[in-house]
């Protein structure tokens, strides 16, 4: 039998761009991706057998950036650089090195599909590279953002 209505078209994951405040070039050949975990939480009201289930805090999980290493370009080794020196314990109202940044999912044309507007982020862990004599690859720098939250914007 036939299936009658609109054909889906389903979103490509290799059409991507972040724009972080302060970073020069957007693109970034892989990002891991924005997840919410929210604890759940169980009572069991006057001995019960079921527990009733509630909704406990919400976690958002560190996502991974990696991209071509590029001798001219030092955006996430000057932002990471500015977490480990920067005064993050004098009790200021808002740590300095914290960003916000929009994950934008484009299509084939370079169209908007989603943006998602990620708030306060800061490096976690950056990575290098690695060096190998016998490869023929590029060198792939690695940074690891913790932030706040994130929302979907359009």
């Amino acid at each position: 039998m036939a299936i009658v209505g609109q054909p889906r078209t389903f979103d490509k994951k290799f059409a991507f761009q972040l724009h972080i405040d302060g970073f020069g070039y957007a693109g970034f050949s892989k990002c891991s991706a924005l997840k919410i975990e929210v604890a759940q939480i169980k009572h069991y009201e006057g001995g019960t057998l079921l527990p009733q289930k509630s909704a406990g805090r919400a976690d958002f999980t560190d996502i991974t950036l990696e991209r071509g290493s590029v001798r001219s370009d030092l955006d996430m080794y000057t932002w990471m650089s500015e977490v480990i020196s920067g005064p993050a314990n004098l009790g200021l109202k808002e740590a300095a090195y914290k960003r916000c940044g929009d994950l934008v999912q484009l299509d084939r044309d370079g169209e908007v599909l989603k943006r998602y507007s990620i708030f306060w982020a800061f490096p976690t862990g950056f990575e290098a590279g690695e060096w190998d004599n016998g490869a023929d690859e590029n060198v792939i720098e690695k940074l690891t953002l913790a932030y706040d939250y994130y929302i979907r914007t359009a």
